[in-house]
């Protein structure tokens, strides 16, 4: 006659697995929360690269301005077709390998903000102040008039630092 497990012992494996998955679920939601930080820090790195790098090869100034012209209305497609597409020294963009546009492109794509998954980019116009805190409804908040750039992503990461100052 087989001797086969009993209820009881069945059970007692099933709680002991459970409570294993209860403890290493937290240990890898931080895992996943510190990967997006990361992957938040990189994606600020390579847009800051990329818009010094513009701003170096367009006479100072830097993506969003239509013709180089920093007087001019900003419109926010400009800036992110600028980084992404070839330009002339001027601003204006083309795609790639036209003649006439030898710089650029300074980023492959745009990327997503790992944490809402948005790619979008809010221009801020020249008198116009960052917001004091971030709201998730875009990727990135982008003031060409200094050059910066902010994830748009409330709260703060694993060590205290609000997500909108990295």
């Amino acid at each position: 006659m087989k001797k086969a497990f009993t209820l009881v012992e069945i059970l007692i494996v099933v709680a002991i697995l459970g409570i294993l998955a209860a403890l290493t679920l937290p240990i890898f939601k931080d895992y996943i929360t510190e990967a997006k930080e990361a992957a938040a820090k990189d994606n600020l790195r390579i847009f800051r690269n990329a818009i010094e790098i513009y701003a170096a090869q367009h006479n100072g100034v830097p993506p969003g301005y239509p013709n180089g012209d920093t007087s001019a209305e900003l419109l926010g497609m400009i800036c992110v077709y600028q980084l992404f597409k070839a330009t002339n020294i001027n601003g204006q963009f083309a795609d790639v390998g036209t003649p006439g546009f030898p710089l650029g492109p300074y980023i492959p794509k745009i990327p997503s903000n790992p944490f809402n998954n948005i790619k979008t980019v809010k221009v801020l116009v020249n008198n116009e102040e960052f917001p004091t805190d971030a709201t998730g409804d875009s990727g990135w908040i982008y003031k060409p008039a200094t050059k910066q750039i902010r994830l748009d992503w409330p709260g703060a990461d694993t060590k205290g630092i609000r997500y909108y100052d990295y």
